[in-house]
């Protein structure tokens, strides 16, 4: 696949700093490519520098890219952030949990959370799991987000707010346009390298 110049050359050279990264996920050509721009727009690297962005280039193997949209890292927050709150929770109501009966099964639900964050932010289409998780939860979470309100008031409203971060974690992976999640790994290089724009342009 070609890379335009063209379309990288009008990138500022902040933008052409990502293709340059270790842990980039452009093409060797696209990484040589905006080094070279770099280099003429008078940008000094090091040898360190130099070396790693060599080693990007001559790598045999083409990371595969996944198209990311903003809502991917948003709804990766939200899950992180409840899972914050959750822990913070547990350790609330860990005197209710005599002989420490419940803590290995709540760390196991903690790290599978967290396992779907990080996926999330990867770019993966889990908004379909999510709701089903969710709401298979619904009938247990409820009667118990009731009985901590009126019980442990301060539980219950940790409880709600890891709810309600949930909930919008899924509107915002279904808020993601449709013609986004149709583009294929190959098409979404061609639309970075500005090959067929019109048949994958998304926004």
């Amino acid at each position: 696949m070609a890379v335009k110049k063209s379309v990288l050359e009008q990138m500022s050279d902040r933008e052409l700093e990502n293709y340059i990264k270790p842990e980039t996920t452009f093409v060797p050509e696209a990484t040589k490519i905006a080094f070279e721009i770099l280099k003429k727009r008078g940008r000094e690297f090091s040898p360190q520098e130099i070396d790693s962005i060599n080693f990007l280039i001559n790598k045999k193997e083409e990371k595969k890219i996944r198209p990311i949209h903003e809502n991917h890292i948003k709804s990766s927050n939200f899950i992180f952030i409840s899972i914050a709150l959750g822990i913070v929770n547990f350790i609330l109501a860990l005197k209710y949990y005599p002989n420490g009966t419940g803590i290995f099964s709540a760390i196991v639900a903690f790290i599978f959370v967290g396992i779907l964050a990080y996926l999330i932010r990867q770019g993966r289409d889990l908004k379909i799991l999510l709701l089903v998780l969710f709401l298979i939860g619904l009938p247990v979470s409820i009667p118990t987000l009731i009985s901590d309100l009126t019980y442990f008031p301060l539980n219950g409203i940790l409880s709600l707010s890891q709810q309600i971060l949930q909930l919008l974690a899924i509107i915002f992976l279904f808020m993601i346009p449709k013609k986004f999640e149709s583009i294929k790994n190959n098409e979404f290089e061609n639309w970075l390298s500005g090959e067929n724009v019109e048949d994958t342009k998304y926004n």
